[in-house]
């Protein structure tokens, strides 16, 4: 298997950043196993979904970071369960956690959000959990776009579990406006539910048109990512992406 670029500044300014998108629901299942497979893909950004949002959650998604070299960038509870880790690398501009409009009946979602840079690079960065509901998830997608643009960055990176496949309007709509970056430059496994017989991609990792994607994909083979720690860890595959963000 094709390593993917490691993380690096070039001398231009431009930097090599790696990205893994992860729903972890809530850490219920073998922690170990979570760690072991976010430490090998050594990311720079981790945009993690269904992150710990009850009973002492800040001390688990602590814990976490602790044990794979990072650390807590934004999210958690006050996001409805998306949230951030990030490598030393990085240096934080800003973060904000926004709750989305609560549909009566339905599970209350946000997004995780900061401006981060690498370098010379500058990058705002989402982490999203979308609505099961068809229409609430194609509104959810157009606020997503929203808040992209409103973070002020020229460059961008989104991701998260879209509770829908690439065929679906709200999958089409975020792809229309951001680069899909498995689609744009595939590497490893494409289906991330479930890790036992991944049959469909409903996680994905989307980045501005400036941005060149590198590989993006389920690490399956990757050094140090064991099959048997991805089918203990949690019920979703992550998605890892290398992109070469241009300074500025």
């Amino acid at each position: 298997m094709e390593l993917l670029p490691n993380s690096r500044t070039e001398p231009d300014g431009s930097a090599v950043v790696r990205v893994l998108g992860y729903n972890i629901r809530s850490m219920r299942d073998d922690t170990g196993a979570l760690a072991r497979v976010i430490r090998a893909c050594t990311p720079d950004l981790v945009l993690l979904q269904e992150a710990p949002r009850f009973f002492r959650w800040r001390k688990k998604l602590a814990r976490l970071a602790r044990a794979t070299d990072l650390v807590v960038l934004s999210g958690g509870a006050t996001a409805a369960g998306p949230a951030l880790l990030c490598s030393l690398r990085a240096g934080v501009e800003r973060t904000e956690d926004v709750l989305l409009p609560l549909t009566p009946g339905l599970h209350r979602r946000g997004f995780a959000t900061a401006v981060v840079r690498f370098g010379g690079a500058r990058l705002g960065v989402l982490s999203c959990h979308l609505s099961l509901q068809q229409d609430e998830r194609h509104e959810q997608g157009g606020m997503l776009l929203d808040r992209l643009a409103a973070l002020g960055t020229e460059h961008a990176v989104a991701g998260g579990d879209l509770n829908e496949r690439p065929g679906g309007r709200t999958f089409r709509r975020l792809a229309g406006d951001l680069q899909d970056c498995w689609a744009t430059a595939p590497w490893g496994g494409e289906y991330t539910s479930t890790p036992g017989d991944p049959r469909q991609r409903i996680d994905a990792i989307f980045a501005t048109k400036g941005i060149e994607v590198l590989g993006c994909g389920v690490p399956l083979g990757h050094p140090g990512v064991r099959d048997a720690d991805l089918r203990a860890a949690t019920d979703h595959l992550p998605v890892l992406a290398a992109l070469r963000v241009p300074a500025g």
